[in-house]
């Protein structure tokens, strides 16, 4: 049932993002809400969709949201702590640590 963040790689981490931008897309109230919250038009988003930054946005929206987040999971068969292992692999994703 996917990738083990031990394993998973940057590349799992995008392709679980792309998916993720698959489901958002077929949801057409989802898509709205991403596009006006990323603030990027519709054919930009298009354009851009495959920038690790993008992807990285993505995942965000979705673990923004419990219900969006289950939802994507129960349709790509994957574990729900699984989006955000992948979120870290992405820019803007990294652990901060204040010490």
């Amino acid at each position: 049932m996917g990738p083990d963040l031990d394993i998973m790689k940057t590349e799992q981490a995008e392709l679980i993002a792309i998916q993720a931008l698959g489901h958002i897309a077929a949801d057409e109230e989802l898509l709205f809400a991403f596009v006006d919250l990323c603030g990027l038009a519709p054919n930009e988003l298009r354009a851009r969709a495959g920038e690790p930054e993008i992807l990285g946005g993505v995942l965000d929206f979705l673990l923004m949201d419990e219900k969006r987040l289950l939802s994507f999971c129960e349709a790509a068969d994957l574990k729900p702590e699984i989006p955000g292992l992948a979120r870290r692999l992405l820019p803007g994703g990294e652990e901060v640590h204040w010490t």
